[in-house]
């Protein structure tokens, strides 16, 4: 259960006043300031410019639309475990609209939302979970009378930030596959004149979220992303190379069907359609539930949910991936070691022939090519003695 915490920001209150209230001092903070400079590459010189700025800041303002989806995004978060959400809202950011979490409705929570737009302009960051749809004039999703397109071009306008959490506000999810009725699109198709920060999955583990909420209030600014626009630090590796099964995989030892022996063995899911091999995702690091457990370790080939139209790319599910590198993928061990013997056969075959076609072209001049006697030298071909020329 969560406590709130006793020394939780007020209103208007910065950083640095809230630290005096829980009585940590000027020196505490300047030394810690300090190491932070180390780790920023800046030096701890640079400590006194770090604390002046840290003490200046506020609690940062949240708002949350919920567009096109599922809203498993936000129960996903609500599961999440380090910081809590609820620690995470009372304690390190005001999220100040949120549809599903606020206790206000209609009128009054559109009146919260434009009044937050209104007083923290330029300050807020604009978290969206859900696609855009933009067929027949987006009315597949309308909010208050307006539609989501509308909603979200102007709460991005005046947003510091954009974070786009779970597969439906990173590219469409299953509203985006194949035909698409209501026209759905990505977040940053509709928000393109600053960068936004992809939480991808579907959905996304709840630790991405508040981790990358985190990393704003830390440094002030969005993580390194990667092509896809997801923060490096959790998207930054293949499921393939952080699988426990990735031995298994290696070995060519893999599940055929589920609940087969090689399934009780804990056997690679690569057969039955685990994604993992092109998949970028934390899912084996963070883990689902407080680390409870994830897809692959509970029997379940990942889908590739974290990656751009899964639905149209990653299907069937239950189906392999075509082309993967490795060895384990088609062979097992004593194909390869047939497969290099017969490389190595075709290497004397081929060494073979061209000395048998040496020695033809030898014969056709009329002669032998040297061949030892017994006693170490060389006898004369049978046709008599070639001068040094010849024998060069």
């Amino acid at each position: 259960m969560f406590v709130p915490n006793e020394f939780a920001w007020k209103n208007d209150e910065t950083l640095g006043e809230n630290l005096e209230r829980q009585g940590i001092n000027r020196r505490e903070f300047l030394t810690y300031c300090g190491e932070m400079g180390v780790i920023l590459g800046v030096g701890s010189a640079m400590g006194p410019a770090i604390m002046q700025s840290l003490s200046e800041q506020q609690r940062p303002s949240v708002i949350w639309l919920q567009l096109q989806e599922c809203t498993g995004c936000v129960e996903s978060v609500l599961r999440s475990e380090s910081p809590t959400i609820g620690d995470l809202i009372l304690n390190k950011v005001s999220l100040d609209y949120q549809h599903t979490l606020m206790a206000a409705a209609g009128h009054r929570a559109e009146e919260v939302l434009q009044q937050t737009m209104e007083e923290k302009r330029g300050e807020y960051l604009l978290v969206v979970t859900g696609s855009v749809p933009m067929n027949e004039g987006g009315v597949y999703t309308t909010m208050g009378g307006r539609t989501a397109h509308d909603v979200l071009v102007e709460a991005a306008e005046g947003a510091a930030g954009v974070i786009a959490v779970g597969a439906c506000a990173h590219y469409g999810s299953v509203q985006a596959a194949d035909p698409n009725p209501t026209g759905a699109v990505r977040t940053d198709e509709i928000v393109t004149d600053r960068p936004v920060v992809n939480l991808a999955g579907c959905p996304p583990i709840a630790d991405t979220v508040t981790a990358t909420l985190v990393h704003y209030l830390t440094f002030g600014s969005m993580p390194d992303l990667d092509g896809e626009g997801r923060p490096l630090f959790a998207y930054g590796a293949r499921i393939h190379d952080q699988c426990p099964k990735r031995a298994n995989y290696d070995a060519g030892q893999f599940v055929q069907e589920f609940d087969d022996e090689g399934a009780r063995r804990g056997w690679c899911l690569y057969e039955v359609g685990c994604k993992g091999p092109a998949t970028f995702s934390p899912c084996p690091i963070f883990q689902w539930n407080s680390g409870t457990d994830w897809p692959i370790g509970a029997g379940h080939p990942c889908i590739g949910c974290t990656e751009p139209y899964f639905w149209d790319s990653m299907t069937p599910f239950y189906e392999r991936l075509p082309g993967v590198a490795g060895f384990g993928v088609e062979r097992t061990a004593d194909e390869i070691g047939l497969g290099l013997a017969v490389g190595a056969a075709a290497g004397v075959g081929a060494h073979a022939i061209a000395t048998g076609v040496q020695r033809m072209r030898e014969k056709k001049k009329g002669r032998e090519l040297p061949v030892a006697d017994q006693g170490g030298g060389e006898s004369s071909p049978e046709r008599g003695e070639t001068n040094a020329e010849e024998r060069e």
